[in-house]
């Protein structure tokens, strides 16, 4: 009778690569749950934070303009139709934004001084003072281009918003129509304007969007060739990308003195 004779190395080999495949397989495991639970944190928690942090701003807006109860821009009743000519009382100059005011430590860019509402996408938000990610937009307010008008001037009142996670306010933009209204409170007034064009792509560096008469340099014809009252909404398209803008154009249509 023949005896299987079974040496110690060839033994030591199998104990080792099971070793192995067993570790191997618990790193694969740990490693997806980290990934998991970041992809958890980046889109439910960043948005969940930021959410509730935009409300309460804007509560917070709201109380100390004295809007009453319930919030919410007063309604613009018999306006009808976008209009590049604002009218008369919105040459009246609104006060110096919150955000401009200087004080002994210097101004604060991240700090919000407006409101803007958009009933068709039921979004209600804090603007703020530039577009930086970690100061404004990841806090899940609408950033304002530095550079660009105030609300109600002549010009063009540019900003910019996340469209996925910390809030996502301008998840939806893409499914405004012309004529839907934009509402832009602040401590003195309320500026309603009118969507007018619609950019659906273009180039992350397309700056002519948010020009004082925005006309894209990229989509030619896309665009303004006249001064006006402009609103522009800018954000990134396709959703989780970042490699192109979305633009939303708007025409003031009146202005609301609050007091």
């Amino acid at each position: 009778m023949r005896v299987l004779v079974v040496q110690h190395s060839s033994r030591r080999r199998r104990v080792l690569l099971r070793r192995g495949v067993w570790a191997g397989g618990e790193v694969l495991v740990t490693v997806g749950v980290v990934l998991l639970l970041l992809v958890v944190h980046q889109l439910w928690w960043t948005n969940r934070q930021a959410k509730v942090g935009a409300e309460r701003k804007v509560e917070a807006l709201e109380r100390e303009w004295g809007v009453p109860e319930g919030g919410g821009a007063p309604d613009d009743s018999g306006t009808s139709g976008a209009s590049s000519a604002a009218p008369e009382e919105t040459d009246v100059p609104p006060r110096q934004p919150a955000a401009r005011r200087a004080t002994s430590a210097g101004p604060d860019w991240s700090q919000a001084y407006a409101i803007l509402t958009i009933p068709r996408l039921h979004l209600r938000v804090p603007v703020a003072e530039g577009t930086s990610k970690q100061n404004v937009l990841n806090k899940g307010y609408v950033g304002h281009y530095s550079g660009t008008q105030q609300p109600g001037r002549a010009g063009n009142f540019a900003l910019a918003g996340h469209r996925n996670t910390h809030g996502e306010p301008f998840r939806y933009v893409n499914r405004l129509d012309r004529g839907d209204e934009v509402q832009v409170e602040t401590e003195d007034a309320v500026y309603t304007y009118a969507v007018d064009r619609i950019l659906a792509q273009t180039s992350a560096r397309d700056t002519g969007v948010i020009r004082a008469v925005p006309s894209s340099t990229v989509r030619h014809g896309y665009g303004y060739s006249e001064p006006g009252y402009y609103l522009t909404l800018t954000t990134c398209t396709p959703e989780y990308t970042s490699k192109y803008r979305l633009v939303v154009w708007g025409k003031l249509l009146s202005m609301r003195p609050r007091h």
